[in-house]
């Protein structure tokens, strides 16, 4: 039983409600996951028995990627920073949010050209030297952990990059929008050889997955 019990590394935070409710919709148990419990374990006996891990979206690739869980529900945003080696299957539509260059208010008017040599603030130094570099522009990116929108306002850096949902916080803080990089949404990932050993599982949740996404 131990052998076909399928792990599922959950991204707590505000993508746990709607994982759990595409989850039970695709038939699975979800019991107790959503409660205040403080526990990060979950069992459900059945066929095939299910466990599923509640981590921080960020840790959810390492799990999936490593073996420890054989599934994960987390956002491209997280993906694409990270680069782990898992197998993306599926895109779930929700939990959008997108990664954006942004700028002072007293920038208005530059385009991206004009950011050459900048240097650039964020949270998420591989989607923003990445993105620099397919446009043959140079920056220097300064890793940041805590508010984003701060390093310009106090000229740590010229622009941000940064993720966003309703662009609000920019606002607030006297940033303009000056253009998109990507749009991302939670994604289901695999683990590769999960996805090869345990495939009579898998493959039959992926379609009844896909197939709830696209009634949608």
């Amino acid at each position: 039983m131990e052998d076909n019990r399928l792990t599922i590394a959950l991204s707590k935070g505000t993508l746990l409600k709607p994982t759990v409710a595409l989850l039970e919709s695709a038939g699975l148990p979800a019991d107790g996951v959503l409660s205040d419990s403080r526990a990060m374990i979950f069992d459900h006996p059945g066929e095939p028995p299910i466990r599923y891990i509640i981590c921080r979206p960020t840790d959810v690739p390492a799990y999936v990627e490593h073996g420890a869980a054989d599934l994960g529900i987390v956002g491209k945003d997280v993906i694409v920073e990270q680069g782990k080696d898992v197998f993306e299957m599926a895109d779930l539509k929700y939990g959008y949010c997108r990664f954006v260059v942004a700028i002072p208010a007293g920038l208005e008017g530059i385009n991206l050209r004009d950011l050459n040599y900048r240097r650039v603030a964020t949270k998420f130094p591989r989607v923003a030297e990445n993105f620099f570099r397919q446009q043959g522009l140079q920056a220097e990116v300064i890793e940041l952990h805590g508010n984003i929108e701060l390093a310009p306002l106090m000229g740590l850096s010229d622009v941000i990059v940064d993720l966003v949902s309703t662009g609000r916080t920019l606002k607030e803080n006297n940033l303009l929008e000056l253009v998109t990089i990507m749009d991302s949404t939670s994604r289901l990932i695999g683990n590769l050889v999960s996805f090869r050993t345990k495939y009579d599982v898998i493959q039959p949740l992926l379609e009844k997955i896909k197939a709830l996404v696209k009634e949608q």
